[in-house]
């Protein structure tokens, strides 16, 4: 059984008893090569969504810090043709971004209609970092749940397939790659001088997670990930993007075939 867990609406998800590792008997160079054939449909089925223009498809990776975001969206975006993605990272707002509504620094990224949009962070650290460090009223971080899914509703009903993942580490995975951070110089720019004091807040991100999970799972599911293993990691979100598009394909292809009889003069 996969120990990925894809949430429902309303149903309590303990991140404590959630996996942080891979299934046993996880084969590292089988996962390879099942992640190099299906990086390789993804390349043909971002063709088929750029040329038929009826979709746009948004992946969502949230994670706590050391997760693997920047990791995953490597794999990920590298099986696409860099012309139809772009890939967004959510920091603390900007001035600008904190005189506008919380939604307005991430609607305006995203996708048309035959491209792909990687968000590293996202509106959900409206309801995450905004509730953990008390930055706005508690009344406004918990309306927000409703505001998130109204929003990511909208965007389905205008043909965007929206993918959600949070990166699942555990306590001393973290603590092991906080630790090599500081010890590689060619890794000690990503450590931030706030990690370790995040990471003193655990539980407290663990309870806003899974109170997202519950509030936030309609009309889109989440891919609970287990991310200890940055190899099955890589191959699961790969397989949940892959799974999410096939569906699409015929459909895809036939308007694109439309779309090649009427260039040629077929169809007029």
């Amino acid at each position: 059984m996969s120990p990925l867990i894809v949430t429902k609406p309303g149903r309590p998800l303990s991140l404590a008893k959630a996996a942080t590792e891979p299934p046993t008997g996880h084969d590292r160079d089988a996962a390879k090569e099942k992640l190099k054939k299906l990086e390789e449909e993804l390349g043909t089925l971002q063709e088929l969504l750029w040329g038929a223009r009826q979709h746009s498809v948004l992946i969502i990776l949230q994670g706590r810090d050391t997760s693997g975001k920047d990791g995953t969206i490597k794999k990920v975006a590298g099986a696409f043709n860099p012309r139809g993605v772009s890939v967004v990272s959510y920091g603390a707002p900007t001035t600008e971004e904190r005189e506008h509504d919380f939604l307005w620094r991430v609607h305006r990224h995203a996708p048309r209609k035959g491209e792909i949009a990687i968000f590293n962070r996202s509106h959900y650290e409206d309801v995450l970092v905004a509730r953990v460090h008390k930055l706005v009223p508690d009344t406004l971080w918990k309306a927000r749940y409703d505001h998130i899914n109204d929003f990511e509703a909208t965007l389905a009903d205008h043909g965007c397939i929206i993918l959600k993942f949070f990166l699942n580490i555990s306590k001393a995975e973290q603590k092991e790659r906080l630790l090599e951070r500081e010890k590689d110089p060619a890794k000690a720019w990503k450590l931030d001088p706030t990690d370790w004091k995040e990471r003193k807040l655990w539980s407290k991100y663990s309870t806003a997670y899974e109170d997202v999970f519950a509030r936030c799972s309609r009309p889109v599911p989440w891919h609970v990930v287990p991310a200890n293993s940055k190899n099955y990691r890589n191959l699961a979100v790969a397989e949940a993007v892959a799974a999410a598009l096939r569906p699409h394909r015929k459909q895809w292809l036939q308007t694109l075939a439309e779309k090649g009889r009427i260039a040629s003069g077929l169809v007029r």
